[in-house]
């Protein structure tokens, strides 16, 4: 097997290396609260697919690992790929209110609402994680509203 002794689950094909791109993003809006000028860099975070992240990143293994991704089992895939959909969504809908609130100049309402943005995200991550490493293969919506929901 290509995958054996990579850092590319041999179940699932998929490797944890893309949420570094959701991992960023937490980072910088974590930062927005006590440096509200850090916003302009959230605004400048976009989505990438797989394929891009591992192109454009240093990974070692990228190809073999946009080609494990490619061929991954249907049923892990289509998991990891709706709930990067949902990471995705999140973040788009977020940043609207968190520039609002990065213009109200009010940090103790701001910081609320970067937190509830990024524990969600972080949660979404922690899926995302399960089903790389082979713990989950499906994501129902009763398990999207939990998080969505906080």
């Amino acid at each position: 097997m290509l995958v054996k002794g990579k850092n590319i689950n041999e179940d699932t094909l998929l490797a944890t290396d893309y949420l570094n791109h959701f991992n960023e993003i937490i980072m910088l809006l974590e930062m927005v609260p006590s440096m509200p000028e850090c916003f302009e860099d959230c605004q400048e975070w976009q989505p990438k697919d797989y394929a891009d992240h591992f192109r454009d990143s240093c990974f070692s293994d990228a190809e073999l690992a946009i080609l494990a991704y490619e061929n991954a089992p249907t049923n892990y895939r289509q998991a990891f790929d709706a709930t990067v959909d949902q990471m995705n969504r999140l973040i788009a809908d977020s940043m609207p209110k968190i520039k609002a609130a990065v213009d109200a100049g009010e940090e103790g309402p701001l910081q609320l609402t970067v937190e509830g943005v990024t524990r969600r995200l972080q949660s979404f991550v922690d899926v995302a994680s399960s089903i790389i490493n082979g713990n989950m293969d499906t994501l129902d919506q009763t398990q999207i509203d939990s998080v969505m929901n906080g």
